[in-house]
């Protein structure tokens, strides 16, 4: 390797270095921290951080019915958020696609609730679920549904749904954003070759545009997944986790353990295995996106 090369090769990595330093600091560093923590005892406060091995693992896997309760409700939004909110997402970019009067204004109108604070939204939402002067109680009075009517965030059995409806809404707009960007990458002149062999809508989507779009369907399913998954702002906003441990979710929980109980140790091994299942998730998701692409 002669001079030229090496001061080449020494003058990429000088400009890499500052994000490669960020990067270490404020990613690796605490990855491998959390890792460590995860087989102590550490309260979090004291300097010692006594060995425990596998003990917070193992009672994590058989004492911990809270924590699993906590991922099955963060699957039901997910789930929730796949199908609902995806679709929602897609309707309104199939219509803001066409040469529609107000399109712009409809754009940046979608879009809002995605760029708004998670807690202001909540704090929003709380009051319209509010079981006393609500105003989602007030409109089921006012068409004739008032037994509906009840405390939405208190009550057990509307609580989690509740909570889903409201992270839906506040997420929707970036699978908008991205299916709509995604469909107007499809060349207009087929939708024109197809309107001229007589194709209806309904054809003219599922043999051209759900095709196409199958590798923005991958990504924005993703997207959703890990988003949903991580939720916690608007759990914080609106619940609490509460009532009981109902709305409890995967992140809600760890801080909970954290600072509520100060077994920061428990609360690092209980990171490790969520970040381990979004890991899971992650490799699975892009096998099959690799599969459907190859099809």
């Amino acid at each position: 390797m002669n001079t030229h090369k090496i001061r080449n090769f020494i003058g990429d990595y000088i400009f890499i270095l500052p994000a490669v330093v960020l990067f270490s600091v404020f990613s690796l560093y605490p990855l491998f921290e959390v890792f460590h923590l995860s087989f102590t005892g550490w309260d979090g406060i004291a300097a010692a951080k006594p060995s425990v091995g596998l003990d917070n693992f193992k009672d994590l896997f058989t004492d911990n019915p809270v924590f699993w309760l906590s991922m099955r409700n963060a699957f039901f939004v997910t789930a929730l958020a796949l199908t609902a909110q995806n679709l929602l997402a897609l309707f309104l970019a199939l219509i803001c696609d066409r040469d529609i009067r107000g399109g712009n204004i409809y754009r940046v109108i979608f879009y809002l609730p995605p760029v708004l604070s998670g807690i202001v939204v909540g704090l929003i939402w709380n009051w319209i679920y509010d079981g006393n002067y609500g105003l989602l109680n007030h409109f089921l009075n006012f068409i004739g549904l008032g037994n509906l009517a009840r405390a939405w965030l208190s009550d057990p059995r509307s609580a989690l749904t509740a909570v889903a409806v409201v992270h839906m809404w506040k997420g929707f707009g970036w699978g908008f954003v991205i299916l709509l960007a995604g469909l107007q990458s499809i060349p207009r002149e087929l939708y024109e070759a197809a309107r001229v062999d007589g194709a209806n809508t309904w054809i003219v989507f599922k043999n051209i545009t759900a095709p196409l779009m199958i590798p923005v369907f991958i990504l924005v399913s993703i997207l959703t997944i890990l988003g949903t998954m991580q939720i916690f702002d608007i759990i914080i906003a609106t619940t609490g986790g509460g009532p009981g441990y109902h709305t409890e979710v995967p992140i809600t929980r760890i801080v909970a353990t954290m600072l509520g109980s100060s077994k920061f140790g428990y609360a690092c091994a209980m990171g490790v295995v969520f970040g381990l299942i979004l890991l899971g998730i992650s490799m699975i998701q892009i096998r099959v996106s690799k599969t459907m692409r190859q099809v």
